[in-house]
């Protein structure tokens, strides 16, 4: 389970990333030769979703409770926003329904 949860975060920070980079150029006047690491983080992306050993639809319902945990370290640590209460109870939520579709038993 470790293995996959860090495979989650991984795969989530290469979309954060590339997403992050093209809001800087679009929302911040950054140079456009940030969308060149932009497209190759999403395509990190996109290859590390087909490491997951799980069906592509229940990979990516697991993968949104990974999302939400890294995007609020993402909020705290690179856009220096204090968590709240709500963003920690929201983030056990999503981790809890991460773990009861990631670690159903298989047939």
């Amino acid at each position: 389970m470790l293995k996959i949860a860090a495979l989650f975060a991984v795969t989530a920070l290469a979309e954060i990333i590339g997403c992050y980079l093209p809001w800087l150029v679009l929302k911040q006047g950054k140079t456009a030769w940030l969308l060149l690491p932009a497209a190759a983080s999403l395509a990190l992306f996109a290859w590390l979703l087909t490491l997951h050993p799980a069906a592509a639809g229940r990979t990516y319902a697991a993968y949104g409770g990974a999302y939400i945990c890294v995007a609020l370290l993402w909020l705290r640590f690179v856009d220096g926003m204090a968590l709240t209460r709500y963003d920690a109870a929201g983030a056990v939520l999503a981790l809890a329904g991460m773990a009861v579709i990631a670690m159903q038993p298989t047939r």
